[in-house]
């Protein structure tokens, strides 16, 4: 599997093979080609102010559990999986909601999406959109907005969705599909993101005598 560092593609399997044999310091590599989207992923999940601190923890976490990955695996979500369960740690332990605005703070400072040079005017349309996205997933129950999170804001794929999140696929499918659904309504003029909201969801649509027997297996797995 490749990441980038910084520009440069990092072979992980070759990474994590340096690091079994005994060069720790290899391991910095997978931590910068990482840090972003594992930043951005805790600030979305609720880690807020402490979005590095649980990062730290994920990434040394992570490397004293090298030992047990999978050869051949992708890392990228299987980072992302203990992000997310430290990110649950973390909030759970300290007692603490999260609200909105510290949330899409926390995202903005993690990694800005929006490039620095972009017309004043767009960027405060595309800050608007970001913080109506937000807004309707708060309205989400805890798996879809999960799930949203994963495919739409980090850009993940299916089969990274359901290893990260530890789900079968055809629960990512069925729970993704659902979540669109809800959202769609919710954001009726969100703009070129209602564009990509209704692509993922024709991604998830069922076709022809699939679409009962897909309707019935997501049914089982909520």
């Amino acid at each position: 599997m490749e990441a980038r560092e910084g520009g440069r593609i990092v072979d992980e399997d070759a990474v994590i093979a340096r690091v079994r044999a005994g060069e720790p310091e290899a391991y910095a590599q997978l931590v910068r080609a990482h840090t972003g989207l594992a930043l951005r992923a805790a600030a979305a999940l609720g880690a807020g102010a402490d979005a590095e601190d649980v990062v730290q923890q994920a990434f040394f976490k992570a490397y004293c559990s090298l030992g047990r990955f999978r050869d051949g695996a992708a890392f990228r979500p299987w980072l992302l999986s203990i992000v997310a369960n430290e990110t649950r740690n973390t909030v759970r332990t300290a007692l603490r909601q999260r609200t909105l605005a510290g949330r899409e703070a926390a995202l903005v400072e993690a990694e800005p999406l929006i490039p620095e040079s972009a017309d004043p005017a767009t960027a405060a349309l595309e800050t608007e959109r970001r913080t109506a996205l937000l807004t309707a997933l708060e309205s989400l129950g805890e798996e879809h907005r999960l799930v949203v999170t994963y495919r739409y804001l980090l850009e993940m794929d299916e089969s990274e969705t359901a290893q990260a999140l530890g789900w079968p696929r055809g629960t990512v499918k069925s729970r993704l599909n659902r979540a669109l659904r809800k959202l769609s309504r919710l954001l009726p003029d969100f703009g070129p993101h209602r564009e990509r909201l209704e692509e993922l969801e024709k991604q998830q649509e069922p076709q022809g005598p699939q679409r009962q027997r897909a309707r019935k297996g997501g049914d089982e797995h909520e």
